[in-house]
């Protein structure tokens, strides 16, 4: 159980956690939830011991082991199945303990180590870590290369599967779904479920929080509160505390009749598709949260596009990728036809690598088509939202530089002060405007760019993982916008809960191709898993120890690994009295040994003739105890070697 009571931590002069309280339960899985800087991540440190609490009282079992993904981007080349193998604590305990052994001689050491290796699972562990890294996005041909030789998003995606590998009592997972595509967010959504130890998570992925938790922590104010339920019953709690104990929420009611506003008109707009009536689920959430989301600090909305082309885009037998300064070319999706027409809200489907993002880049003009036509509507005008958008960022520059070169450029010329008014309704005030981008959180940043996408007033949103940065609120607010605006989007998202909300039509990004989807997401998910779900039985069948199939050959290979560990313990138990055996024969040749002295010693010190006599045959006596105890010694020490080399040879 963790217990924390009356904990106070602070991080310089702030104050992360002020007479904080709070209780988890062995065996739950809760959700960490709170604003960008409210201290999740400091709560994670105090939990780890990279931190020490200014005050109250904070405990959990000391036998616990704790698992967490490694912020640091690994730089090694050993293999990937070989880095995550190395995750699990306790098999490289065992085999660190049968490496002592082996040295050592001890052969009782080396049955126990046998034995810790058999329960640690050492027999499917190197299954057992392909699987994960299978099931995060990774192919069956990148299993043996090398952990550097990844990108920085894809070496995040082995810090992950390293952390499930370690058989954990608490896991803590900061944010673990920002690298992963949606195929990968599913699989792990399916394994955490599985998960049977403790687990604290943070993520602003609601749909995500909703799968895998069913405890939700919030941090508020230095505060920490318990609440039963996933991210959307502490929602709907939060909304009626929110009604009950807010004096002024007379003053909500404007925005709540603009919500609910917003909400009828979008519900009628949906037809009895599948997709349609996910988003008309997601608005009747809405509405069921319209006093939490009243009393959000936090919104914004994209400006009236000053003209609507219809068809935006048309797209004719394109071929997207990418072509090296030879010349070279690699397409990515081919055979591409299809229009963009105006007031179309798509979701784009998809695994990682399959074209998505080479897709919208093509449309956004980042990159050049290899081939084919694309055909832009009269007064087309794009945002874009790039993954790598935050990246591009001038680090050095302030949101006010920034914005003052975007409204250059747009030919608007807006005043200073217009731009300030501008950054504020973003939540960019007083000082924030004047500071520079490169110390600012990923949340800010990516308010930043949102920012600047707006100010462009454009009628096709291109968005490629907007809401990796984001917070809940801010993604509240992004979805509100998103409904609201007249122009067409183009959506690439992990987050479901966008989706749902935002995406009417959804084309799959698969196999080279671009092909449309006739279900919803939940239809998606379930293709999903059992895609995984033959990918798990496909690496599991290929990896199997050579050994095991020739033994086995088809039979069940599960009762073989049984088999196997029974004939292990049973040799290891047949070594433990031959080693005891052994000790005690040592101890008795010490004894005799030393008796040997004391009468040497005696007959030094006693010249008497009888006295002699009698300590002779005594020293006669010992010196054949100790022959016959040392020929024991040695079939023993054989028997042991014996029954060493049936233990390795059923390893």
């Amino acid at each position: 159980m963790i217990n924390l009571q009356d904990i106070i931590v602070r991080r310089g002069t702030k104050v992360v956690l002020d007479a904080a309280s709070i209780t988890i339960h062995p065996g739950e899985k809760a959700a960490l939830i709170g604003r960008n800087g409210a201290g999740k991540s400091t709560l994670f440190s105090l939990l780890t011991g990279g931190l020490i609490e200014d005050g109250g009282r904070f405990s959990f079992p000391k036998s616990w082991r704790i698992s967490q993904v490694e912020q640091h981007m690994p730089e090694t080349d050993t293999s990937a199945t070989d880095y995550v193998l190395a995750g699990d604590t306790l098999l490289a305990e065992a085999q660190a303990a049968l490496d002592a052994a082996d040295l050592s001689g001890d052969g009782a050491a080396i049955g126990a180590a046998h034995a810790a290796l058999a329960d640690a699972g050492a027999f499917d562990a190197k299954s057992r870590a392909q699987t994960l890294i299978l099931g995060l996005g990774f192919q069956v041909n990148e299993l043996d290369r090398p952990v550097n030789a990844f990108s920085g998003g894809w070496r995040m995606r082995l810090q992950l599967a390293r952390a499930l590998m370690c058989p954990a009592d608490l896991l803590l997972l900061d944010e673990p779904t920002n690298h992963l595509d949606l195929d990968a967010l599913v699989w792990l959504e399916a394994w955490l479920k599985r998960f049977d130890g403790t687990m604290l998570v943070i993520s602003h992925d609601r749909e995500f929080l909703d799968a895998v938790t069913r405890v939700t922590v919030h941090l508020d104010q230095a505060k920490l509160t318990r609440y039963g339920g996933n991210y959307s019953t502490f929602e709907e709690l939060r909304s009626q505390q929110l009604t009950l104990q807010q004096a002024s929420f007379s003053k909500q009611q404007d925005r709540i009749a603009h919500l609910q506003s917003f909400i009828s008109r979008f519900k009628a707009k949906a037809s009895k598709a599948k997709q349609a009536q996910s988003r008309v689920k997601a608005l009747e959430r809405m509405e069921k949260i319209a006093p939490v989301l009243a009393a959000a600090d936090f919104t914004f909305e994209f400006k009236e596009p000053d003209s609507l082309p219809n068809p935006m885009i048309t797209i004719r037998n394109a071929v997207v990728g990418y072509s090296d300064d030879s010349g070279a070319t690699t397409p990515i999706v081919s055979g591409i036809t299809r229009s963009v027409v105006a007031g179309q809200r798509i979701g784009l489907l998809g695994a990682n690598g399959q074209g998505k993002s080479t897709l919208v880049k093509t449309i956004a003009g980042s990159i050049k088509a290899l081939s084919g036509e694309f055909t832009e509507g009269k007064g087309l005008s794009i945002g874009y939202f790039a993954q790598q958008e935050l990246d591009v960022l001038r680090t050095d520059d302030t949101p006010l530089e920034h914005m003052v070169r975007l409204s250059t450029s747009l030919g608007t010329n807006a005043r200073e002060q217009e731009l300030r008014d501008f950054l504020g309704s973003f939540r960019f005030i007083g000082d924030m405007v004047g500071q520079a981008v490169g110390t600012m959180s990923g949340g800010e940043k990516a308010r930043l760019v949102l920012a600047m996408v707006v100010y462009q007033r454009p009628n096709l949103l291109l968005l490629d993982e907007p809401t990796n940065h984001l917070d809940l609120t801010t993604r509240e607010a992004l979805a509100m916008a998103l409904n609201e605006f007249e122009g067409t989007v183009m959506l690439v998202s992990h987050d479901r809960a966008l989706l749902r909300s935002v995406c009417d039509d959804f084309w799959l990004v698969t196999h080279g191709a671009l092909l449309p989807f006739d279900g919803d997401l939940d239809d998606y998910q379930t293709h999903l898993l059992e895609e995984a779900k033959r990918k798990r039985e496909s690496i599991t069948a290929s990896s199997a120890p050579q050994r095991a199939t020739e033994s086995v050959g088809r039979g069940n290979q599960a009762q073989y690994r049984k088999e196997q560990a029974a004939k292990r313990q049973a040799i290891a138990n047949q070594v433990k009295p031959l080693q005891k055996r052994l000790e005690a024969i040592e101890k008795e040749i010490a004894d005799a040994e030393v008796a040997q002295q004391k009468i040497s010693q005696m007959l030094l010190d006693n010249p008497d003739r009888d006295a002699i006599m009698d300590m002779g045959k005594r020293a006669k006596v010992l010196e054949t105890t100790v022959a016959t105890l040392e020929e024991e010694w040695l079939a023993v020490t054989e028997s042991i070697e014996t029954m060493k080399g049936k233990v390795s040879a059923n390893a």
